[in-house]
């Protein structure tokens, strides 16, 4: 069931920026039940919806791993999106119109503080999984730091402690295709909306990996020299997010992942890791050229009793979504104690994780 929360008080961004209040849409299934320890929190990636059953439906619903009719299943669309929390189409109330290109800035940090009241509301008081992908995987962190005692067990999948600059770059080059469209600066709702689909053309090449694109874009002749499978497949993929979605949202959010820095405010990275107290199960994707894997070692590293599990996807980065017989196996075994040890990697370097 999609519903609304609205939060009318006075709202304080990491920016300084205080809002007068916020809604954000969010969706349940299932229901608490009398312990009200039977919560799972789900986490939604960039441009996906509060609905997990939607864009996860191999992993949430009836029957699936996260069975509603087991679960109280909550998921909450982030602020500055376009499918119905607080964004930039949204009225400023100072201004007497839509925010567009004012709209204020939320941090990962800050998308976690605007669910604690909805969490309130909805009488939580433990939630026994957290679970969250890419930037959602960023907010659970933010979360599980920020109030160590609300999560039983976390699994933060393909994600990351802090943003990397080679993750930066990517989403700062998706901006600049969309500030190279002439109708960027214009105050309505298409504004920049051809730009934002060479900017997720762009996306793509992070999202998934060679193989991806050598299983399903690969040509049956070796006649052709100009219109590739692979160059309509980029061109579709923009097409299909610009029905969707919007380049104001795109933009704004990819700046929201760039800003995610646990350890910003917490003396370093690694002692804001040491605070969380859930029972974690990192996964990563071998292919993830975005999130590589060597992140979620890190995770697993420095937060106590941590355990990292990988999966081997075609799909890169994208394996998180799309893999679910893998993560449902993984999970499962996490959940029933069976899960022990960590996959090897090899020692890696990660500098300046106090920025």
């Amino acid at each position: 069931m999609i519903s609304e929360f609205k939060y009318n008080k006075p709202f304080r961004l990491e920016s300084g920026v205080n809002l007068q209040g916020y809604h954000l849409a969010y969706t349940t299934h299932g229901q608490l039940n009398e312990t009200k320890d039977n919560v799972v929190w789900i986490f939604h990636a960039l441009t996906a919806n509060s609905d997990p059953t939607e864009w996860w439906s191999g992993l949430a619903g009836t029957g699936k791993l996260f069975d509603s009719s087991k679960y109280f299943i909550v998921c909450a669309n982030i602020p500055g999106s376009c499918y119905g929390s607080f964004g930039p189409f949204d009225i400023d109330p100072e201004k007497g119109e839509p925010y567009f290109h004012q709209f204020p800035f939320f941090t990962t940090r800050d998308m976690i503080r605007a669910y604690q009241p909805l969490r309130i509301s909805l009488g939580i008081e433990k939630i026994y999984v957290g679970i969250g992908g890419s930037m959602g995987g960023q907010q659970l962190l933010e979360w599980a730091i920020e109030e160590p005692e609300l999560f039983e067990h976390i699994v933060p999948l393909a994600t990351n402690a802090f943003h990397s600059p080679w993750g930066i770059a990517f989403n700062a080059s998706q901006r600049f295709c969309i500030e190279t469209d002439a109708t960027w600066k214009e105050k309505n709702e298409k504004a920049g909306i051809e730009g934002m689909k060479v900017a997720r053309g762009l996306a793509l090449l992070s999202y998934r990996h060679y193989d991806t694109y050598w299983n399903t874009q690969t040509e049956k002749t070796t006649e052709k020299y100009q219109d590739f499978k692979s160059e309509s497949y980029q061109r579709y993929q923009g097409e299909k997010l610009g029905k969707r979605f919007n380049a104001f949202s795109y933009y704004f959010l990819s700046r929201s992942m760039d800003s995610h820095n646990v350890g910003r405010g917490r003396d370093s990275v690694e002692i804001a890791l040491k605070k969380i107290k859930a029972k974690t199960l990192a996964i990563g994707i071998t292919t993830d050229i975005l999130f590589p894997i060597s992140e979620q070692k890190f995770l697993a590293d420095n937060i106590p009793g941590a355990q990292l599990k990988a999966i081997h996807s075609h799909y890169g980065h994208d394996g998180f979504l799309l893999e679910y017989e893998k993560i449902e196996a993984i999970i499962n075994d996490f959940l029933d104690g069976k899960a022990t040890g960590n996959m090897h990697c090899k020692k890696i370097y990660i500098p300046n994780t106090n920025l």
